[in-house]
């Protein structure tokens, strides 16, 4: 019973009440009601705060949004295409979230039984990277042992990142041209460098990861549309998403695997 009444008073508490002296059984109600309405207010919050280490982590994106520059990416673009790969957008991919894009997010939402409010907050990216992770069963079944491993599959332009032998994320990303392509096998991470800028070409890599010679995964300051040119070998990544990368493998050991015929 003590424990009871604590874990009342403590939600009382948060719910801004003064426990009243008359202790009459109205007050009592109602201020049991409030702590109920204050825990239950509490906990949504907890369920609906998220991490961008967690998995299946993406920014929200809403109305309004635009991929305006390199330094200024929203994933508007990567929305389209993968509400498009679900079948929810038939729209072109601009890179800019209007009224089409919102109908595509309110669809898929409808159809995966999600609040149906058109942004596209961290339930509904989740659910929509986990739906749109192409070729699956193409991945080598070395990227699925044990620790982290990052597989990039170079016909679709797809990072998958595995950690325990099930994915944790997914990136639109491009790589290198035919004539200096990323180069297949089978590697790991060697040397990182947070603040790299090309020595060859004088262009900032932010959150390069080396793992074959030059070739690194890193933040672009070229890429705009991952299905729009290329590398000259690196895997270029948007920088926010190369930030995360680095956010979540920096200081572990990375196994890293390219694949599928250059695209």
């Amino acid at each position: 019973m003590r424990k009871v009444l604590g874990v009342i008073g403590a939600a009382v508490l948060l719910a801004g009440l003064s426990p009243s002296a008359s202790g009459s059984v109205a007050t009592t109600q109602q201020t049991a009601d409030s702590a109920s309405s204050a825990a239950t207010s509490l906990g949504q919050g907890a369920r609906d705060r998220f991490s961008m280490r967690d998995r299946w982590a993406r920014e929200g994106t809403h109305h309004g949004n635009q991929d305006t520059s390199v330094y200024d990416i929203d994933h508007v673009r990567e929305l389209q295409y993968r509400l498009r790969w679900a079948g929810a957008y038939g729209g072109p991919v601009t890179g800019y979230f209007g009224d089409q894009t919102e109908r595509g997010v309110r669809r898929f939402q409808r159809r995966n039984d999600l609040r149906v409010t058109g942004r596209a907050n961290h339930k509904t990216w989740a659910e929509l990277l986990h739906d749109t992770v192409r070729r699956r069963g193409r991945v080598p079944n070395i990227c699925k042992k044990p620790g982290w491993h990052a597989c990039y599959d170079r016909t679709v332009h797809q990072v998958t990142l595995w950690h325990k032998g099930r994915i944790h994320n997914t990136w639109l990303v491009r790589g290198g041209s035919s004539d200096h392509p990323t180069r297949k096998g089978n590697t790991h991470v060697y040397r990182r460098d947070k603040d790299h800028v090309s020595g060859l070409f004088g262009s900032p890599m932010p959150y390069s990861q080396f793992f074959d010679g030059g070739q690194a995964f890193h933040g672009s300051a070229a890429m705009m549309d991952p299905f729009s040119g290329h590398s000259h070998g690196c895997v270029n990544m948007y920088i926010e998403d190369a930030r995360q990368l680095w956010r979540l493998t920096s200081d572990k050991y990375l196994r890293v695997t390219v694949y599928g015929r250059w695209s």
